[in-house]
């Protein structure tokens, strides 16, 4: 069985950051600070830990914080230096996001050298969510900086709807800051920055889809085939959703006379099992079309509504007149991001966003994962 998250940050952190801060500054109380930690932390969860060694940093650090950040930042690494790395610096996510917030050109420094080390994409949120023009202007300036986490900070951080964090309904309601920025990291040479960017449009893209459409258009011309890809997984839930402008951009139309047969190999599936089908697609017209052929799943919620997810199938071109059959799997497995509940299910098959054929099936209970109880 794997690891709990919690045991992330344990003791062993708190006693490194003691070290690390008692380096950096001779005046740290060390043995105060591990006291404040130690006692607690093992009853706690893996953020509650963080904000534990986060609280303690407050009570022992100098309270201005002017004067507390050059002390975190000497507990960094510096070229061959020394310094602490990975889940440590949760607590200093925490820390400089509660407390440097009257301090915003230091804190953000503060965080930029923090992010080669450990992730501080969450940490920078605060400081936009309240002075978002201020905090932008300064993000923006690290589009061109030699480390590249550095620049995935100023795509990841920024994005309205970042998973786990808190959310920016300045920039849900209004992106348009944030289009500068990603237009000059849409090239990056990390695949690990453009990833990024990717994500933060189809983030954008679940509440302006015209724009992102609009960007995506305009970014595609002449475009390299990493620019395209990045392009691509950016519209991937406009593609989905069969958003016509970004069915377009990538030469899909709205499919015109297109036919399909979709046969199910059972009406029942046993869970955990797969769900065998089968899909003919047919082109009747004296025109050849290139289509997105994708299916979706209506899963059964608690409520007993449907609730469809859109899998990705398979892209083509059907030529005039041509028939073509494609044969599907689809497993029902225990996963942590749903919980499966037995009954009415359905199956739709979509072409270019089009939906063209739906069967119902059932899900059945034959294993405990599936919640009997919650029906």
């Amino acid at each position: 069985m794997a690891e709990a998250l919690k045991h992330l940050i344990g003791a062993r952190n708190a006693s490194d950051t003691a070290d690390a801060l008692s380096s950096a500054w001779s005046d740290f109380p060390r043995d105060a600070f591990l006291a404040d930690i130690l006692p607690g932390i093992e009853s706690l969860e893996l953020m509650q830990r963080g904000q534990l060694i986060a609280e303690a940093m407050r009570l022992h650090l100098p309270r201005n914080f002017a004067v507390a950040a050059p002390i975190l930042m000497a507990t960094l690494p510096v070229d061959r230096r020394p310094g602490l790395t990975g889940w440590s610096l949760l607590a200093f996510n925490q820390y400089i996001a509660a407390h440097g917030l009257e301090h915003m050109e230091i804190s953000l420094d503060l965080l930029k050298a923090l992010t080669p080390h450990f992730t501080a994409e969450f940490g920078i949120r605060p400081f936009i969510h309240r002075e978002q023009a201020k905090a932008l202007a300064i993000i923006g300036q690290w589009v061109g900086d030699r480390n590249h986490h550095v620049r995935r900070l100023a795509s990841e951080g920024t994005r309205p709807r970042l998973p786990w964090a808190m959310r920016l309904p300045a920039l849900v309601g209004d992106p348009q800051p944030l289009l500068p920025l990603l237009t000059a990291l849409i090239d990056d040479p990390e695949d690990y920055v453009r990833r990024s960017v990717a994500n933060s449009l189809n983030d954008i893209a679940k509440d302006h889809p015209d724009l992102v459409a609009e960007f995506v258009g305009r970014h595609h011309k002449g475009a390299s085939p990493e620019r395209l890809w990045l392009l691509r997984h950016a519209s991937r839930t406009l593609l989905k959703k069969g958003h016509a402008t970004a069915l377009a951009n990538f030469g899909f139309a709205r499919i015109d006379g297109i036919e399909a047969n979709l046969r199910l190999a059972t009406q029942q599936v046993n869970f955990p099992g797969v769900l065998d089908f089968s899909v003919s697609l047919s082109n009747p017209t004296e025109q050849s079309q290139s289509l997105m052929f994708d299916y979706a799943i209506h899963h059964q919620k608690k409520d007993g509504t449907l609730n469809p997810k859109v899998f990705k199938a398979k892209s083509l071109t059907l030529a005039a007149g041509q028939s073509l059959t494609f044969e599907r799997r689809h497993a029902f497995r225990p996963i942590t991001t749903r919980v499966y509940h037995p009954g009415e299910h359905r199956l739709e098959i979509l072409v270019n966003g089009t939906s063209l054929a739906l069967e119902t099936f059932t899900l059945a209970a034959s294993d405990s994962s599936v919640d009997t109880n919650d029906v």
